[in-house]
């Protein structure tokens, strides 16, 4: 009767999702600042051997392949968006195309000409990026319970968060219905792959399950309450609300500080630690006048926050490559080289492996 404990005790036996969504984002975040191969695909097997050791049975569990399916497809849409727009160029020339000069607006871009192997390196290092990030939003949806997240969110923005949740839950739902329709596909004999057979018979059945799905969770969803107005006076109301978004537009301005190139280190750090603490201090203010109670918390523990802290080794041995190798982070595509692996970054992503082992197995029939 193992796997009829879907209940508080058998949940805390993998990590809590708050820290695999910090885990995954901490290795994005690594991802995000190298154009080193050899660190992106070391980020994707991480992500993938740490999936398949502590993911569940769920039916969001299946994300993480589907993530690494879109992944692919972002490198090839780069490289043909490079063959067709151009870009970098380079004296190895693969082949020409016939070639368009765009007007003066559009200056800088080009229809066809020659196609150079440094340029596709290069579109081949840009979509290499842009896929590891996907992955690793994909192992996040693989890895966490969007009902335990949903529990953990702060009363202030469990209504926001009841929207968040359902959308991050969208990819995995449309994974499960693809393939329950294939199975029943197969089960009555309908092997046909022409466009018209798989639109009546895959992509209508899966718009339609994941209409019922939609309805039946907005209807479960307003049967126990959810975006109710409670007892609050207006003035109270519009204080929190004030407070909720004075913090969020700090937080964004600290973002949009740290990533500009002209503002100093010290200044944006400092706008950045100003901004979440204005955010905290609304969340919690806000969320002591909404009237919301939990059953049974769900408590962050030691083993969360060591899950989380192998996500920050990761962005920290980027950190340190950033000191002492920047330029094996960024390695040039002209003349063609075979990059050099950044040893403190490949050493902090190594460490992110360790939810593997922090975290039981959850692919024994247990949830």
């Amino acid at each position: 009767m193992s796997g009829a404990r879907s209940g508080p005790s058998a949940s805390r036996r993998t990590a809590h999702p708050v820290a695999w969504w910090g885990w995954a984002l901490l290795l994005a975040t690594a991802a995000g600042r190298t154009g080193n191969p050899w660190l992106l695909l070391l980020i994707v097997a991480v992500a993938g051997l740490v999936v398949t050791w502590c993911r569940g049975s769920e039916p969001w569990s299946g994300a993480y392949r589907v993530f690494l399916v879109i992944g692919l497809s972002a490198i090839a849409v780069r490289i043909a968006f490079y063959v067709v727009f151009g870009g970098s160029d380079g004296p190895t020339v693969l082949f020409t195309l016939p070639s368009a000069t765009l007007p003066a607006w559009a200056a800088g871009f080009r229809l066809g000409g020659d196609v150079t192997a440094e340029g596709a390196l290069a579109a081949a290092y840009d979509g290499l990026r842009l896929a590891t990030l996907l992955v690793c939003v994909g192992a996040a949806n693989a890895l966490a319970s969007p009902r335990r997240l949903l529990r953990s969110v702060p009363a202030a923005l469990y209504e926001v968060s009841v929207a968040v949740v359902v959308a991050l839950s969208v990819a995995p739902q449309l994974v499960e219905s693809v393939g329950r329709v294939r199975r029943a596909r197969a089960l009555r004999g309908n092997t046909g792959r022409s466009p018209a057979n798989l639109m009546r018979t895959i992509v209508s059945p899966v718009l339609h399950d994941a209409l019922d799905r939609s309805l039946a969770l907005a209807a479960a969803m307003a049967s126990r309450g959810y975006g109710r107005a409670a007892g609050i006076p207006a003035s109270a109301r519009r204080t929190t609300g004030a407070s909720l978004l004075i913090g969020l537009i700090g937080l964004c301005a600290g973002a949009y500080v740290l990533l500009g190139a002209g503002t100093p280190a010290p200044l944006a750090w400092s706008v950045v630690a100003v901004s979440a603490g204005v955010a905290a201090f609304g969340i919690a203010f806000a969320s002591k006048r909404v009237p919301h109670t939990r059953y049974r918390p769900d408590r962050f523990g030691a083993r969360d926050w060591l899950v989380v802290a192998s996500g920050a080794a990761a962005v920290a041995g980027s950190v340190l490559s950033g000191l002492y190798e920047p330029a094996a982070l960024w390695p040039a595509t002209n003349p063609i080289t075979v990059p050099d692996l950044p040893m403190w970054a490949a050493g902090g992503i190594l460490l992110a492996t360790a939810p593997a082992l922090l975290v039981p197995s959850q692919r024994g029939g247990t949830p």
